[in-house]
């Protein structure tokens, strides 16, 4: 009797890949979700979870924001026509408001536009939430740490009590 293949499944909706570290390092503001442009091996690779967003972040361009430094690996499957660069810069679809709004920010109070996360939509549109982002000190940091080592002490107190 042969062994049952696992095989790694595609993302069709949820997220694809998160940048987890983000909230850590920065104060995230508003946020927004924007598309983005992407061609047919990116995607496929995107539905296999494989992108990375640790460091990228979204900047202006000539009066349009692009997503800067988002790695996506080559599609394993895919033929030698149909190659892209990992680290290109790829325009992120938003309103034309919000890009004024958000351009303006990121120039007037010194901001950074941080991709939290990418993720496929109930109609299968790959979608990016970008945060208005503010650095934080090492002592925040800390703080934070702190604050959360705290719920989970009080938590487990609490459950084990009741």
């Amino acid at each position: 009797m042969a062994k049952a293949e696992k095989k790694k499944s595609l993302i069709t909706t949820g997220i694809a890949a998160q940048n987890r570290k983000a909230r850590y390092d920065y104060k995230i503001g508003d946020t927004v979700e924007a598309g983005i442009m992407l061609v047919g091996p990116e995607v496929k690779s995107l539905r296999s979870g494989r992108a990375t967003l640790q460091e990228a972040y979204a900047a202006e361009r000539d009066g349009e924001l692009f997503l800067l430094n988002l790695f996506i690996p080559q599609w394993q499957a895919g033929s030698h026509v149909a190659t892209f660069e990992a680290r290109r810069p790829r325009k992120l679809l938003l309103h034309r408001k919000q890009m004024r709004e958000l351009i303006s920010a990121i120039d007037r109070d010194g901001a950074t536009l941080v991709p939290l996360d990418i993720h496929f939509n109930e109609r299968g549109m790959a979608k990016i939430n970008l945060g208005l982002a503010e650095g934080k000190k090492k002592h925040d940091k800390r703080q934070a740490i702190a604050a959360r080592d705290w719920q989970r002490d009080k938590a487990r107190l609490m459950r084990d009590r009741g």
